[in-house]
């Protein structure tokens, strides 16, 4: 991840509904939530939801498929560890080690969710 992306990943998520919404994805794993759902879920209108998961999407922290009617928005869990890595790369003065066991949790395990 290069500067531009990390600034318009966190400016993405400098927004308090769409910070709300990328965490309740990461909660559903890769299974995703419709977008329906996480307008009910925030209490926002879906038409307000939309915006702001296109927000999300524009900066890469999630991903859409169809399924039927609905768009199922998901996590993009590359995006988000791509995201850390950026902020720990140089990390601690020289003691890599500090950051070394955040940077070496994996989200998730092929077929199950996020850790909890």
């Amino acid at each position: 991840m290069d500067e531009r992306q990390a600034l318009m990943a966190f400016g993405a998520l400098s927004q308090e509904t769409r910070l709300k919404l990328l965490r309740l994805l990461v909660v559903a794993g890769p299974d995703g939530i419709a977008a329906g759902s996480l307008a009910e879920q925030v209490e926002v209108s879906p038409s307000n939801v939309s915006f702001h998961l296109k927000e999300l999407e524009r900066a890469g922290l999630v991903g859409t498929r169809r399924d039927a009617r609905s768009i199922v928005y998901s996590a993009e869990y590359d995006a988000l560890s791509a995201l850390i890595r950026f902020l720990m790369e140089d990390c601690c003065s020289g003691r890599p080690e500090i950051c070394a066991p955040a940077l070496a949790v994996p989200c998730c395990r092929p077929g199950e969710g996020p850790r909890q």
